[in-house]
Order: C-alpha cells, then structure tokens, then sequence
C-alpha cells in the first residue's frame, strides 16, 4: 500500500519526525487558503505516486498569492507519467543547506532489515548505488534484537553527515526505525533529509509503502485504502479480495498462491508470451474465488487466452476442480483456457475436469507444457 506524499509526512509526524507544516488540497482556492494561513513562501507539490515530479513542472515555489494561483492551477490537472494530479500539498517553504538520504526497508535474501543512509540526497538512490556506490552506508538490522543508539551513530559516522548534523539525524533515524516497526511498513524513505541552515535536520519529502496484510492491526489504514490508485481491472479484484497486479500482456494469468503466480508469470515471458496480469486467489480455489478470478480476467480486452495454475496443498486437487467447473457455468468465458492442475489429489480433479474440455478448455500435464500451449493460442488470436 503506496502513500502519497503527504499521507507520508502525516504518519512521520506521528513519530514526532519534523515535517514541514502544509495542507492537502483540490483546488486553487483552498491553495491559496492554506498558503495564506501556511505563510509565503510556500511550495506547491503535486501528488501522484510516481517519480520524477520536479522535472515534470509538478514542484512549484510560491512567493505570494498570485504564483500560488498561478501554480496551482497549472499542477492541477497536470499528466505525470500517465498520473492526473487531483491533489497538491502546500507547505512551508525550507531553506536548504544540505541534501541526504536515509531509509529502511527488509533485504529479503539476508532476512533481516537494512539501513541505507547517504549524505548524497536529493537524487534516486539507485543513480548514487550506480555511480558511487560507497556512499551508501547500510546497516543490517536484526528485527528480533532491534536498532541500539550506538548502532545508529556509527552508521551516522559511517555515512559522513556534516558533523552539524549528527545528533539531528541519530534523533530522526531513530524515530524512522521506530515508525517502520510500529507502522509495519515494508519501506520508509526521506530523500531529501535536509540539514538546514541554522542547524536543523528535517525531513523535507516521505516515501512510505505499508503492509496491507497488516490492516487488521491498524484500522486507521483504512483511510488510506481508498485512496490507492488502481486501474479499472485491480479495483474489481480488490473488491474480490483478490491479489492482482495488471501488466500489459495478453496472456491471463490464474494461479494459487504468490509464489507460483511469479513463477506463472516468468515461464509464459520465458517461453516468448506476455502476461497481461499476475492473480493470486490464494489458498482457497473454491466457486466463488474462482468465478471473481475469472470475471476479472474475462473483463480484461488484451486478454487473447487465460492459464490457470493449480498445485494442490491444503486446499485438494477435487475441490479446485469443481471450485473451475462451476465458476465456467456462472461466467460466460470469451477467451480459451489452459488448466495445469497438479499437487494434492491431482488426478481426481483431472478426471473431474475431464468430461468439460474442448477446442476451448484444454488440461496440460506440465506447467510448461501449460504455458507453451497457452501462448500459442494467445498468439494465433492476435497476441504480439
């Protein structure tokens, strides 16, 4: 779950993480309004989930009403990488002496959190790790014995801070790591942290990605649901509870469990196919869930041919061989399948299946067999 901006600044302000003082807005009068009670100068940000925002004409500096309106109404309604802006955040303009970078997120191949941490900001963190590498300074954090003060400020001394800024930026990274733990974030980003000219360090951007598994411990999250950007497709599987990320391809994906949905996705690029979507039903493969995964796919005009990919677990090769043979009655399917079901009682629910296949509804014996079926159909009806 991606917050915008200003949904960023307002959690770290939770954690007592100094923000600059601003308002969310939809209009040019309401920019103005804010920015009179904000005071000049103030900056106008738009709000889109996407990069490259200050290039793009979205961060404007205001020095009085009038630029306010004048830069307001031009953010608003702006195109950003395919993102209309409907939102600006106005807030007090900083002055700035110094740009860092500071973050946490999880390292998934270590299985422990890490640290990133550079006094050069103000740029992605991926051109500094290309360019000059070892001004990144990490640190490896053990979730089950945490971040101890003296770690924090031999990774400050580490990453060569102005000396200036050195308590300024143990106090924020030690209320970051504390705002990454408690929000059950899986990133929190300031770029640029800023040291200002009177000494202060100060967070002057956020960028926060949350753990919706973890709405159950937080309902404040709510809120924050709906204000995800997502295309027509992903709304209708959100509203399944489906898992679904839509790419740009022809092939529809089904698939039970994230793991084989990836996998699902790697082999039919592999074997020279495009998936137009990743769909994780999850553990239960029932009528119901399936039905949803297939009015989502089947709603999908790219979609020229759809696999779905079963390994039986828990959830038994018979009950997701009735769960598909029901769900084909309730939706009328446009597009021809491919089933691999494996796993778990696999051959009762092949038999199952058995007496329903034709021209448009075939069973393969392998997932790559699967998948090299399911591309050629895709691509003789038109899939490039």
């Amino acid at each position: 779950m991606d917050l915008y901006e200003y949904q960023g600044k307002q959690l770290f302000a939770r954690y007592d993480i100094p923000v600059s003082r601003g308002e969310a807005v939809v209009t040019v009068d309401a920019a103005v309004a804010a920015s009179d009670r904000i005071g000049y100068p103030v900056v106008i940000k738009a709000q889109v989930q996407v990069g490259g925002r200050g290039k793009a004409g979205g961060i404007k500096l205001a020095a009085n009403a009038d630029e306010c309106r004048e830069h307001s109404g031009n953010i608003l309604g702006m195109d950003i990488k395919g993102h209309t802006v409907g939102l600006v955040w106005v807030e007090s303009a900083s002055d700035i002496s110094k740009e860092y970078y500071a973050s946490f997120t999880l390292d998934r191949s270590a299985k422990l959190h890490l640290g990133m941490l550079s006094a050069e900001g103000g740029v992605e963190i991926e051109q500094v790790a290309d360019e000059n590498p070892d001004a990144i300074a990490k640190i490896h954090v053990d979730p089950v014995d945490g971040l101890t003060g003296a770690q924090v400020r031999a990774w400050v001394a580490a990453a060569g801070l102005d000396p200036e800024a050195t308590e300024g930026a143990i106090d924020i990274l030690t209320k970051l790591w504390r705002c990454y733990v408690d929000a059950d974030a899986d990133l929190v980003e300031i770029n640029p942290l800023i040291l200002t000219p009177d000494g202060r360090v100060h967070a002057l951007d956020a960028k926060v990605t949350l753990d919706d598994s973890s709405v159950f411990r937080h309902p404040e999250y709510e809120e924050y649901d709906e204000t995800q950007v997502r295309d027509a497709r992903e709304t209708a599987a959100h509203e399944r509870g489906l898992q679904y990320v839509g790419l740009d391809g022809y092939v529809g994906i089904i698939a039970n469990g994230a793991g084989l949905a990836m996998s699902t996705v790697d082999i039919v690029s592999q074997v020279g196919g495009k998936p137009a979507n990743f769909l994780d039903i999850g553990g239960g493969a029932n009528a119901d869930v399936m039905t949803g995964a297939l009015e989502v796919i089947n709603n999908d005009p790219d979609v020229n041919a759809i696999f779905i990919n079963i390994f039986g677990g828990i959830t038994k090769g018979e009950e997701v061989a009735k769960g598909i043979v029901a769900a084909l009655d309730r939706v009328q399917i446009d597009s021809p399948i491919v089933i691999r079901l494996d796993g778990t009682n696999a051959d009762e629910g092949r038999a199952i299946l058995e007496p329903h296949l034709s021209g448009t509804l075939q069973l393969q014996p392998t997932m790559v067999d699967a998948a090299r079926a399911v591309v050629d159909i895709a691509q003789s009806r038109g899939g490039k």
